[in-house]
């Protein structure tokens, strides 16, 4: 019997989600970025790669929201300062308040890969 040909919903940014090693990305430039820092870490270049960071932005005892960092990782076993890497595609407006932030409240710098 026939039936309607399913039609998955567009994403609203048109990233493609993927599956590297096991791990669903919700993009192909993030999951591609991943490959690279997994090299990177073999190599010896970073240490400490982790993934999905949550990083809580409180003002004045008030919990304003939080920033979940797609790579954190540190550039050396003897540099005790962490790198914060997000795979942007298109800076949302909430994106780039959430940057300001981190950079006011926890004076960390985002990198964008």
């Amino acid at each position: 019997m026939w039936q309607w040909p399913i039609r998955r919903p567009k994403s609203k940014y048109r990233n493609q989600p993927c599956c590297v090693d096991g791990i669903r990305f919700v993009s192909k430039k993030e999951g591609a970025r991943y490959g690279q820092l997994k090299l990177m870490l073999a190599a010896g270049t970073i240490t400490n790669l982790r993934m999905q960071v949550p990083y809580r932005i409180d003002i004045n005892g008030q919990h304003i929201c939080t920033y979940k960092a797609d790579f954190v990782y540190r550039m050396s076993a003897a540099d005790l300062t962490d790198v914060v890497e997000d795979c942007k595609g298109m800076r949302t407006r909430e994106y780039v308040l959430k940057r300001k932030l981190m950079a006011a409240v926890h004076g960390i710098n985002i990198l964008e890969s």
